[in-house]
């Protein structure tokens, strides 16, 4: 089932919308059924952007590593000070 992109005639609204074989959508927006199909650029991917997109990731669990082990450290130092 492919994924189009729709403009509605009647109040412009833009959406996407997965469409079966014989399905006719509405706008979600005004309920119309005067639908233009809008031309969508195919998203492709390619090594670098795969790279990059990856590069993103790892810094932000690097972050969130962090953060995760400075706050058992604080636990860890809290923890022995209430308890000796």
């Amino acid at each position: 089932m492919p994924i189009y992109d729709y403009k509605c005639r009647q109040c412009q609204h833009e959406f996407e919308k997965l469409v079966r074989h014989n399905e006719t959508p509405v706008c979600p927006a005004c309920q119309a059924l005067e639908l233009e199909r809008v031309v969508s650029a195919p998203g492709i991917s390619t090594q670098k952007s795969r790279s990059y997109t990856h590069g993103i990731a790892r810094k932000a669990a690097n972050s969130v590593k962090k953060e995760q082990d400075h706050a058992q450290r604080e636990y860890e130092r809290n923890y022995i000070k209430d308890h000796s």
